[in-house]
């Protein structure tokens, strides 16, 4: 029987945007005790940012009071973070296609379409407590 180590990371901020700051730190040195390889780690820290940036901001609307929890999970090489907010929730469907030319110079929906590029898979888990936003990545 193969013996299967787990580790786990957590980080919890209050949702201003000098939060992001220690998130990326946070991922940094999860990478860094990891030993990911650096071409992962821009795909990785790229897809908390976002994910992170649209709990602070979009979810949470910048309120001190409220905080965005960041859990990640290590099994084998999956690397498995969840962003969670406190916010109303919303539909990612209804987001805007940023690849389109009439949404090319619009701000919204490119965090959304990056965190699709680099993630393995990307789930979004909503209830009234906030949206939890689930990002896989192999590593």
């Amino acid at each position: 029987m193969a013996i299967v180590e787990i580790k786990n990371y957590f980080i919890e901020v209050p949702s201003v945007p000098d939060s992001l700051t220690a998130v990326e730190e946070f991922i940094i040195q999860i990478t860094e005790d990891l030993n990911i390889d650096e071409d992962k780690l821009y795909g990785i820290l790229l897809s908390v940012s976002e994910a992170t940036t649209n709990a602070i901001v979009h979810a949470n609307k910048k309120d001190p009071a409220k905080v965005v929890l960041v859990s990640v999970t290590v099994e084998n090489n999956i690397l498995t973070v969840k962003v969670k907010d406190q916010g109303p929730g919303f539909n990612p469907v209804a987001v805007p296609d940023p690849t389109k030319p009439e949404n090319l110079l619009k701000d919204s929906g490119r965090g959304l379409f990056l965190m699709r590029i680099y993630a393995k898979s990307l789930t979004y888990i909503p209830s009234p407590q906030g949206t939890e936003t689930i990002l896989v990545f192999e590593v």
